[in-house]
């Protein structure tokens, strides 16, 4: 380990999210080295701590203390190396601590990300899902209607989908999943790094009928496919297009403007244009 001090300011450190061997070199020589560690859980983090050999002060941020304890973090950035660590995986990623950075940024402070694990991304790898778009929901709320209205919001975006889950709400919310995305391929991912990591993927449906009376263990990511390509146009839909867009526009601009919101011809469109003029 590096015995050198580390530079005043606040240091963002990817733990393991399960298998402690994930925990990178430069990760544990940042924590060895850290004036204070801020933790969601101290127990977590000693136990961490533990496992490369060393002890360092900690002080809790979390939901429930963040907005009292992020000062006092702040000001010590200006003399200490203060150290930024999530109970398993990155920080930031569905949890507070994008104020603590803003904050920190804001006084000037050296801030400096330590990168590595991190359950969604991981879950991704697993899936077999398309990775060039995604979208994270984080966790979704846990009231039935409030779930539907997230699920309903992003029901458009054309991205594979990945959020968080509590075994005990597993199939309720793929359930919903189901009725407000349709059937789409889907992964169930848990114990990620694990002994007894899996992704067990297949429709929505299928996977809601397979957990609704065998709760898994643990935190989940379910990982969800892009909706599929919509179906083309018809001539009916073509012909609606554009006799509203005729009673804007002249004829060669109805025809651009039906073309660009359909994905159709546009010449095509422009001749049915003056037929339909005539």
């Amino acid at each position: 380990m590096n015995s050198d001090t580390l530079q005043p300011g606040l240091y963002i450190v990817a733990t393991p999210i399960g298998n402690l061997g994930d925990l990178s070199p430069r990760a544990a020589d940042i924590l060895a080295r850290a004036d204070v560690i801020a933790v969601e859980d101290s127990r977590v983090t000693a136990g961490l701590l533990r496992h490369i050999g060393t002890k360092r002060p900690m002080v809790p941020y979390h939901d429930h203390n963040a907005e009292g304890v992020r000062p006092g973090l702040v000001a010590r950035m200006a003399t200490e190396a203060v150290a930024l660590v999530s109970d398993a995986g990155t920080p930031l990623i569905s949890d507070p601590g994008y104020k603590l950075v803003r904050d920190a940024r804001a006084a000037g402070h050296l801030v400096v990300t330590i990168p590595g694990p991190c359950a969604a991304v991981a879950a991704l790898t697993l899936a077999g899902l398309p990775t060039d778009r995604f979208f994270f929901l984080g966790f979704l709320p846990p009231k039935e209607k409030a779930r539907a209205d997230s699920i309903r919001d992003v029901a458009g975006v054309r991205a594979t989908l990945v959020l968080y889950e509590s075994g005990p709400r597993l199939a309720a919310c793929l359930t919903t999943l189901a009725a407000e995305l349709g059937d789409r391929d889907a992964a169930v991912t848990r114990e990620i790094t694990k002994r007894f990591e899996e992704a067990v993927t297949g429709t929505l449906s299928v996977l809601a009928t397979r957990y609704a009376d065998a709760p898994p263990r643990g935190e989940i990511v379910i990982v969800v496919a892009p909706p599929g390509e919509a179906a083309p146009a018809s001539a009916a839909d073509a012909d609606a297009a554009l006799l509203e867009a005729l009673a804007r526009l002249p004829a060669s601009k109805a025809a651009g403007e039906v073309a660009k919101a359909l994905g159709l011809d546009r010449r095509t469109l422009y001749a049915r244009a003056l037929e339909m003029k005539g």
